[in-house]
Protein backbone atom coordinates (compact mmCIF):
# COMPACT_ATOMS: atom_id res chain seq x y z
CA UNK A 1 0.00 0.00 0.00
CA UNK A 2 2.85 2.40 0.83
CA UNK A 3 4.32 1.99 -2.66
CA UNK A 4 0.99 2.80 -4.35
CA UNK A 5 0.57 5.91 -2.21
CA UNK A 6 4.18 6.90 -2.92
CA UNK A 7 3.71 6.61 -6.69
CA UNK A 8 0.50 8.65 -6.54
CA UNK A 9 2.30 11.24 -4.42
CA UNK A 10 5.05 11.41 -7.04
CA UNK A 11 2.43 12.04 -9.72
CA UNK A 12 0.97 14.80 -7.57
CA UNK A 13 4.44 16.30 -7.25
CA UNK A 14 4.50 16.69 -11.03
CA UNK A 15 1.03 18.26 -10.87
CA UNK A 16 2.02 20.85 -8.26
CA UNK A 17 5.33 21.63 -9.97
CA UNK A 18 3.57 22.24 -13.28
CA UNK A 19 0.81 24.26 -11.60
CA UNK A 20 3.41 26.37 -9.81
CA UNK A 21 5.02 27.25 -13.11
CA UNK A 22 1.68 28.14 -14.64
CA UNK A 23 0.56 30.24 -11.68
CA UNK A 24 2.94 33.03 -12.75
CA UNK A 25 4.01 33.86 -9.20
CA UNK A 26 0.57 33.00 -7.77
CA UNK A 27 -1.04 35.72 -9.87
CA UNK A 28 -3.37 33.22 -11.59
CA UNK A 29 -5.99 31.72 -9.28
CA UNK A 30 -6.75 28.34 -10.89
CA UNK A 31 -3.18 27.06 -11.13
CA UNK A 32 -2.48 28.46 -7.66
CA UNK A 33 -5.38 26.49 -6.17
CA UNK A 34 -4.27 23.33 -8.02
CA UNK A 35 -0.74 23.90 -6.68
CA UNK A 36 -1.86 24.13 -3.05
CA UNK A 37 -4.16 21.10 -3.21
CA UNK A 38 -1.66 18.92 -5.06
CA UNK A 39 1.18 20.02 -2.76
CA UNK A 40 -0.73 19.13 0.41
CA UNK A 41 -1.86 15.76 -0.96
CA UNK A 42 1.60 14.97 -2.31
CA UNK A 43 3.31 15.75 0.99
CA UNK A 44 0.69 13.82 2.96
CA UNK A 45 1.18 10.80 0.72
CA UNK A 46 4.96 11.02 1.05
CA UNK A 47 4.64 11.23 4.83
CA UNK A 48 2.32 8.20 4.86
CA UNK A 49 4.68 6.15 2.69
CA UNK A 50 7.67 7.08 4.85
CA UNK A 51 6.01 5.45 7.85
CA UNK A 52 6.90 2.06 6.37
CA UNK A 53 9.49 2.74 3.65
CA UNK A 54 13.04 3.94 4.30
CA UNK A 55 13.29 7.73 4.11
CA UNK A 56 16.03 7.82 1.47
CA UNK A 57 14.29 5.34 -0.82
CA UNK A 58 10.87 6.98 -0.45
CA UNK A 59 12.24 10.45 -1.10
CA UNK A 60 14.33 9.37 -4.10
CA UNK A 61 11.37 7.57 -5.68
CA UNK A 62 9.03 10.51 -5.00
CA UNK A 63 11.45 13.03 -6.52
CA UNK A 64 12.29 10.75 -9.45
CA UNK A 65 8.66 10.23 -10.39
CA UNK A 66 7.83 13.91 -9.98
CA UNK A 67 10.85 15.16 -11.90
CA UNK A 68 10.52 12.73 -14.79
CA UNK A 69 6.80 13.37 -15.21
CA UNK A 70 7.26 17.13 -14.95
CA UNK A 71 9.95 17.26 -17.64
CA UNK A 72 8.12 14.69 -19.77
CA UNK A 73 4.93 16.76 -19.68
CA UNK A 74 6.85 19.93 -20.47
CA UNK A 75 8.50 18.27 -23.47
CA UNK A 76 5.19 16.78 -24.66
CA UNK A 77 3.44 20.15 -24.53
CA UNK A 78 6.31 22.03 -26.15
CA UNK A 79 7.07 24.08 -23.04
CA UNK A 80 10.57 22.60 -23.02
CA UNK A 81 12.90 21.55 -25.82
CA UNK A 82 13.10 17.85 -26.61
CA UNK A 83 16.26 16.00 -27.52
CA UNK A 84 17.35 12.39 -27.62
CA UNK A 85 19.87 13.00 -24.84
CA UNK A 86 17.21 14.55 -22.61
CA UNK A 87 14.84 11.64 -23.24
CA UNK A 88 17.60 9.14 -22.42
CA UNK A 89 18.46 10.98 -19.21
CA UNK A 90 14.82 11.00 -18.08
CA UNK A 91 14.62 7.29 -18.95
CA UNK A 92 17.67 6.76 -16.72
CA UNK A 93 15.85 8.47 -13.84
CA UNK A 94 12.88 6.16 -14.37
CA UNK A 95 15.20 3.13 -14.49
CA UNK A 96 16.77 4.19 -11.19
CA UNK A 97 13.35 4.57 -9.56
CA UNK A 98 12.36 1.10 -10.75
CA UNK A 99 15.68 -0.21 -9.47
CA UNK A 100 15.01 1.20 -6.01
CA UNK A 101 11.63 -0.53 -5.97
CA UNK A 102 13.10 -3.85 -7.13
CA UNK A 103 15.89 -3.71 -4.56
CA UNK A 104 13.48 -2.95 -1.74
Amino acid sequence: MAWIVLVLSGVLEAVWATALGRSEGFSKISPSVVFVIALVLSMAGLAFAMRTLPTGTAYAVWVGIGASLTVGFAMATGAENTSLVKILLVAAIVACVVGLKVLH
